[in-house]
This record gives structure tokens, sequence and C-alpha cells, in this order.
């Protein structure tokens, strides 16, 4: 491990370690009315060294290996009767593989758009939630990261309004969903094609608001958009937005819980058209250049997920998602199509109820125009070859087996196979293997 690293992973091992030591605090009537919690997480991934007869400005190169570190602290506390306020600041350091290039299902998603040698402080999540209980049933609510234990009406509201990440509240999947315990891959964890408003960190300026009601839920956001796409800096007058919306259905089958959900995007700013950047692109005799015919308008995707236990320790998931495949992808990664789908089991069954093994496989497309772009010498958000003359399906497998140290401990083998890298046939296939050490208090 470089130094820098080590000098990182020293810091975030601190952080975590002081807060050990804090009880969450309460007030005299015994209710909990602070609480502080801590996480550190260190990944390390390298390729092998795969077929690669050319490449371009944004290849992925044999042979490499990055690694990143982030410790997170959760501070929390309660407002007023039923409202909470979280505070998300956060060390990171790293890289991840070719500066987070190179495959559109990217195999790092603890890897950010922006990466540095030193360590460096952001502030990630800024947000207040406002639960309004209606009826039915009483749950229970254990605490955690950004969440107060406590009671909660089966029937409810709840609002969220601040900084923190789309995905916070949607597309959420307890067994691919958390790149610091499950699944690494971009495009298993989210929907590959959910192009969800976000800064190079994945976080975002907005409000969400959910409906529960018995079995049904509904959610709605709006959200600010970065300045460009694919940008570090959010828009500052909210002129270029994404409204979200999300319809769950959860049910039983075989005695199981399980839910379905459907998901949808609508992105408004100013992006430009793949055909008029290579009708642009002809007449210059440069490679087209999306910067150059970007104007208002509109992009929509939408994905269905579901996820289903099976038993206690065995559950599965599948997203499958779909994007115009003829305008400038905002935020995420390039894919206009995606089917993901796995499997997680909890190591109970061998006599380790700490452990998870996961495998998911993943298959991601774009459209004959983003092809046509791509071999033109076109950059996208993640990949770029310079050239694309036989273009593929890129096809994803990935497995993990997460170890449980301690009870806050983890560490996690993980393996991924990608063919057709970039969408190109002429690279790969290629092997990544990564460890992650997660502490989580």
């Amino acid at each position: 491990m470089p130094p820098d690293a080590v000098a990182a992973a020293a810091l975030a091992l601190a952080l975590c370690a002081a807060t050990a030591a804090h009880a969450e605090g309460a007030d005299v009537e015994g209710a909990q009315r602070l609480a502080l919690y801590a996480q550190a997480t260190y990944v390390e991934q390298e390729t092998d060294a795969f077929h690669a007869p050319y490449r371009g400005p944004n290849s992925l190169t044999p042979a490499e290996g990055r690694e990143t570190v982030d410790a997170t602290l959760y501070l929390g506390t309660r407002l007023w009767h039923g409202a909470e306020a979280w505070l998300n600041p956060e060390l990171d350091q790293g890289f991840g593989l070719d500066d987070t290039l190179g495959v559109a299902a990217f195999p790092s998603a603890e890897a950010y758009k922006i990466g540095k040698h030193q360590p460096y402080l952001r502030l990630q999540r800024l947000f207040i939630r406002q639960t309004l209980n209606l009826a039915g049933a009483q749950q229970e609510v254990g605490g955690g990261a950004n969440q107060f234990a406590g009671m909660r009406a089966a029937d409810r509201w709840v609002l969220t309004l601040g900084k923190f990440a789309v995905t916070d509240v949607f597309d959420t999947n307890q067994y691919a969903h958390d790149p610091r315990s499950d699944f690494l891959n971009w495009a298993a964890i989210d929907a590959g094609t959910f192009d969800y408003a976000a800064d190079s960190w994945g976080y975002t300026v907005g409000a969400a608001a959910e409906w529960y009601q018995q079995a049904w839920a509904l959610r709605a956001g709006l959200f600010d958009l970065s300045d460009i796409p694919n940008s570090p800096h959010l828009e500052s007058g909210f002129d270029e937005f994404q409204i979200d919306l999300e319809l769950e259905h959860r049910h039983q089958l075989w005695g199981r819980p399980g839910k379905l959900m459907l998901t949808a995007f609508d992105s408004r700013g100013r992006m430009g058209l793949l055909s008029a950047a290579l009708a642009l692109a002809q007449q210059t005799g440069m490679p087209p250049d999306l910067a150059l015919v970007r104007s208002y308008r509109t992009r929509i995707g939408a994905h269905v997920s579901f996820e289903q236990e099976l038993s206690d320790s065995v559950g599965l998931f599948a997203r499958l998602g779909k994007a115009p495949g003829n305008t400038e992808i905002y935020e995420f990664t390039d894919i206009d199509r995606s089917i993901a789908g796995g499997v997680s089991v909890k190591g109970a069954a061998w006599g380790r109820a700490s452990d998870t093994l996961g495998v998911a496989a993943i298959i991601n497309g774009i459209s004959a125009e983003r092809e046509a772009y791509l071999n033109a010498g076109g950059l996208g958000i993640l990949i770029g070859d310079g050239q694309l003359p036989h273009p593929g399906c890129e096809q994803v497998a990935e497995t993990y087996y997460s170890l449980g140290l301690l009870a806050a401990l983890h560490l996690t083998l993980d393996y991924q196979w990608v063919k057709n890298p970039a969408y190109n046939r002429d690279r790969g296939p290629v092997s990544i293997l990564a460890v992650r050490v997660h502490l989580q208090l």
C-alpha cells in the first residue's frame, strides 16, 4: 500500500475509533436525542494483463492497480416530533482504475469520479427528515447510520430535504445497493440506466416525499443537476433539474417478503444530441464533441427492480432498465439498456452467520447512434477507446465473499470478469480482483 494510503487509512480508523467511546445521547425522559456513528472503508483493485491492441483517452489499462480510502461520520439530532437532522462529513483519498474510466459498468462504486493523492474532507450529506405517522401497525426501526431507533406507523409520510444522494431514497435494494458491504460494480448496486442527479461524488441537493399506504409506497423527488453533464459542480440556480418517481409494492411469496419497484427519471438540462455531434464532426473533420451541440432538452428513463427473500439466508435481486440512446448521458454512466440479477447468501448454512456470499450477472448495451459516436472518436462519461469498429454488449460477472472478522469489521474478496469492456469486442475480457476492508461503528 502506498504511504499516502497508509496515512489515510490510519486517519480513517482513528476517526472510527474515536467514536467507539461515545454512547448515544438521551434526554431526561430516556428518548434518544443525539446519535454518532462512523465507518471507514479501504478498497484495493487490480486488473489483469488483458488483451488491448489499442487504447483511447478513456480506456481501461491492463495490469493496473488503484486504491481508495474513505471515512465518514454520521452525526444526528432530533429536532421536534418526528423530525431528525443528519450531517455526514467524509474524508476521501485515492483513485479508481484509470481515474474511474474504461468500463461503463465501472467495477468499484467506492471510487468517485474525482480522485486525489492526499486525503481531503467533504460534506457529503446535510439533510432533515420528517416522518408523519398516519395509521396502521407500529413498526420498530433499528438505529444506525442516518437513522434513529424508534417506532413508526405502517402508513406514513416521509419528507427529506437537503443534500443527500438520490439513491438514498430511490432504487434501494437490501441485497445489492451498498458498495461498502455487498457488490462493488456500479450496475449491480444501482440500475445502470438510472442517470440520477449527482455531482462527481454522487450527491445532490433536493427534496423527496414518500407516501406509505399498506403494501404500497409512492415516492417523488426534485433534485438539482450538475451545471454541465458529468461535472463536480451542481447547477447554482436550479435551472437544470431532475424529477424522480417510484412506485413500490411489497408482497409475500411462499411466505417470504419481497418487493417490486418501478422507477422513472426526467432530466431537464442542456444536453447534446449524438446525431448533431456526429454531423458537426463530419463538417470539421474533428472527433465529435457533445459540448458543441448542447441545448435545453429532456431525457427520460425507467427501470424495474425486484427483490425476494427465499429463506432466512438466501435472497434474490434483479433490475431491468432502458433510457434514450440518442442523447448525451448527463450524470451516471454510459448505459442505454441494462439487465442485472443475482443472489445473496448468508453464511449461517456453513456456520458463519456474519459472512455473506454474493453472485451477480450484468448485461449492458448502447444504441447504434452511441456506437457510431464512440467509433468516430467521441468520449462518453466513462468510456472512449478512440474507435469502436466491433461493438458488443458489455457483460459482467461479479462474485464476492464478505468475511466477518469482528462484529464491526469485515474483510471482502471480490472478483469481476468483464467481457467487451466499453462495448469493445477488440479489448478484453478483463479479470478484476479487489480486496475491501470495512469498519462500521
